[in-house]
């Protein structure tokens, strides 16, 4: 089962605390607070999202995040951007060990072979960890995931087998999905998934998801967690109110309210205020009133405002 920890960079975890899941330990809530994986090792509860993200404003503002504090890093193949944030990362300073970084691989529309998704996998440490040539050191990666569970069962199938076999050889530590619903999780043979990313904030909860990787002690990232920032969201009255209330934006809490619920945020900006803003969410606490309100604005998928493509066949 994943345990939360401290730690100030993406270590192998030493601690075995008990997950926060109760607001009464919310409050211990830091930028350093990590949970830690199935292969032992933590990933930061707060993470960098990197998303259509080009050229230097990409490599910049990865660069910014880590100044700024953050040491969870969010890409993809699709995003055609790990070398960019392999390049922010050196750029910043911070050494490789102490950056968690993800990525994704994308499937097609066709069931592969196991070892044509294998050389896709392959492609992407070289591109992302930038440092280790001049380090001496074989790249690696923290977390991949299947981006989507497409295009059928089959092909799902041979994804998690690539992946499970990067991970045996290790240049792959965990290894998760993204985009999954149930059916496709209950489906999947062993091992268990590390991470499930899917987009959750208080207007699209997929409590059904949600509730299926806590019981299989699957962590759950949340992507879009700031719902795009879309005007209609972000002034609602509830929000606002609660936003009021503590005094810090709409922003603010929703991001809190995924931390307390247990997720882990993926937000994503190229502003520098805006970046060094998303992390400053450590100062309050969400009491349980404001919790239970901002859990009555659920729209079940209805309120997704991504692709979300986890009833897919």
């Amino acid at each position: 089962m994943p345990v939360l920890r401290s730690a100030s960079k993406a270590s192998k975890a030493s601690e075995s605390d008990t997950m926060q899941k109760s607001l009464g330990t919310a409050a211990r809530l830091s930028l350093d607070s990590a949970v830690t994986l199935r292969s032992g090792h933590a990933m930061p509860r707060l993470g960098f999202g990197v998303y259509q993200a080009r050229g230097d404003e990409c490599k910049n503002s990865v660069t910014t995040a880590i100044k700024d504090g953050y040491r969870h890093i969010d890409s993809a193949q699709a995003y055609k951007n790990e070398k960019l944030v392999g390049a922010g990362v050196t750029a910043s300073g911070v050494p490789r060990s102490s950056i968690f970084l993800t990525t994704k691989f994308m499937p097609g529309h066709s069931v592969p072979t196991e070892d044509e998704v294998y050389e896709h996998l392959t492609r992407s440490p070289s591109r992302i960890d930038l440092s280790a040539a001049a380090e001496g050191r074989e790249a690696y990666i923290d977390l991949m995931l299947i981006h989507a569970p497409r295009p059928n069962e089959a092909a799902r199938t041979v994804h998690w087998a690539a992946l499970a076999r990067a991970q045996k050889e290790g240049w792959i530590r965990d290894i998760g999905v993204s985009n999954f619903g149930v059916k496709h999780l209950a489906a999947l043979p062993g091992p268990i998934p590390a991470v499930n990313q899917i987009e959750l904030h208080p207007w699209c909860q997929q409590r059904d998801i949600v509730e299926y990787c806590q019981d299989k002690g699957i962590v759950v990232q949340a992507y879009c967690p700031i719902a795009r920032a879309e005007p209609g969201k972000l002034s609602d009255p509830t929000l606002v109110s609660i936003s009021e209330k503590h005094g810090k934006s709409a922003t603010h809490v929703l991001l809190r309210w995924s931390l307390q619920k247990g997720f882990v945020p993926l937000p994503k900006s190229v502003t520098p205020a805006r970046i060094k803003s998303n992390a400053e969410v450590y100062d309050f606490e969400l009491d349980a009133d404001d919790m239970a309100r901002l859990d009555a604005l659920d729209q079940g998928r209805a309120g997704c405002v991504s692709w979300n493509p986890v009833d897919t066949e």
